[in-house]
């Protein structure tokens, strides 16, 4: 079992950068691929990025790549999407999950999920 806890929303204006951070917890923290998402019309929640468990893979939508990039210190057990040159279309509740497996871009592979950190960007 595993349990994560994002943090790091905040109100940010138009351009600016946030860091959030989802810390995992569980004997098998460390073996999961994690993934993040948001709402997007017409879906539950959409794809944002991923990384591997060792951190060499990662993966963005379309949407977000060249603006965000996600690492993550296994020996914390946390991933951290830096989250630049954000828009107000990038305002959203951003949920961390975890899959035992590498990381997908569907949100029904994903074994874990938090609770989500509110990014809000304003115009």
């Amino acid at each position: 079992q595993v349990q994560l806890v994002e943090s790091g929303g905040g109100l940010v204006q138009a351009g600016g950068s946030l860091r959030l951070s989802c810390a995992a917890s569980g004997r098998t923290a460390s073996r999961y691929a994690m993934g993040w998402f948001r709402p997007a019309p017409g879906k539950e929640r959409e794809f944002v990025a991923y990384i591997s468990r060792n951190g060499y893979n990662t993966l963005y939508s379309d949407s977000v790549k060249g603006r965000f990039t996600i690492s993550r210190d296994n020996a914390k057990n946390t991933v951290y999407p830096q989250m630049n040159s954000l828009k107000p279309e990038d305002t959203a509740v951003y949920y961390c999950a975890a899959r035992a497996f590498i990381g997908s871009t569907s949100m029904a592979d994903y074994d874990y999920w938090g609770q989500g950190t509110q990014v809000t960007v304003s115009s």
